[in-house]
């Protein structure tokens, strides 16, 4: 008699043996599960973290045109078009970007202190899967947000904000939260408190995103000011973003779509290998 195990019970056992995988491709559950997580995380305060960065947005709307008023128009391109729909389109894919940072840099910083970052690697997730989901959820907040700020424009009057180019809107306002949000899980990969995210979104985000052409048409600008404008990636998202709106833009609108998509592809793959590493997050 045969002292071997039937077949079956021999590929079941090399399947549930220590270090085999058993989900061997993308596990859609876990991702779909961690992505769920971070969207209701941010809705159930979604008073602070969707609504209330839509009225401080739409209030610099207020100001900046008070200040202004409609009577100073801006050139764009060639093109002289209104101030308050100039500046309306920056607000927008500012506050976009602003609240991708601030939901990416969140999860894993207040999983390393409070002791529960186990509960991102320990759940049998991939490294991609784990970076897209948090990724995800910074995006999707990010379009929560400047889908509210759109409607509260669309309301005021004096403002139009109807895209000329829905597809640019979209692509440059998902390149524009996709980089912050990757710029976040790098910050919340190597922050160690909640200061050292606050000193990055007060010493780089905000001034890089307030000096990007957001107020003002760069082509105003002193040589000086004009050339590190250009070297400023949020000016190449916020031109972009803009020329949905009004057609025409301060720069190229296929190397401000090449040069953020290639900043994207670099920086996911930053994320991903510290991800990977483990950096700062296993020890």
């Amino acid at each position: 008699m045969s002292s071997q195990p039937p077949i079956g019970q021999v590929q079941s056992a090399v399947r549930n043996a220590p270090g085999v995988p058993v989900i061997r491709n993308v596990n859609w559950g876990g991702l779909r599960t961690l992505y769920v997580k971070e969207v209701r995380r941010f809705f159930k305060v979604q008073l602070q973290t969707v609504w209330a960065p839509a009225i401080t947005t739409l209030l610099f709307l207020v100001i900046f045109t008070v200040a202004n008023g409609a009577r100073a128009p801006v050139r764009v391109g060639g093109t002289v078009v209104p101030f308050a729909d100039f500046v309306a389109p920056g607000l927008i894919i500012m506050g976009m970007m602003q609240n991708a940072f601030a939901n990416a840099s969140f999860s894993l910083l207040v999983g390393k202190i409070q002791g529960t970052i186990v509960d991102y690697l320990q759940p049998p997730l991939s490294t991609a899967e784990l970076l897209a989901a948090l990724t995800g959820g910074a995006v999707t907040r990010a379009f929560c947000v400047g889908g509210a700020v759109w409607l509260a424009m669309s309301l005021w009057p004096d403002v139009h904000v109807t895209p000329q180019h829905p597809l640019a809107v979209l692509w440059f306002g998902l390149l524009g939260a996709l980089f912050l949000s990757l710029a976040g899980v790098l910050t919340s990969i190597w922050a160690e408190k909640f200061d050292h995210a606050a000193a990055v979104t007060n010493f780089v985000i905000a001034p890089l995103t307030l000096l990007s052409g957001t107020f003002y048409s760069v082509d105003h600008l002193a040589p000086a000011f004009r050339a590190f404008s250009h070297v400023n990636p949020f000016f190449y998202v916020i031109s972009g973003f803009r020329y949905g709106f009004l057609g025409t833009a301060d720069s190229p609108v296929m190397l401000g779509s090449a040069v953020i998509l290639g900043i994207d592809v670099v920086m996911g793959v930053l994320c991903y290998t510290l991800l990977k590493r483990g950096w700062k997050l296993k020890n």
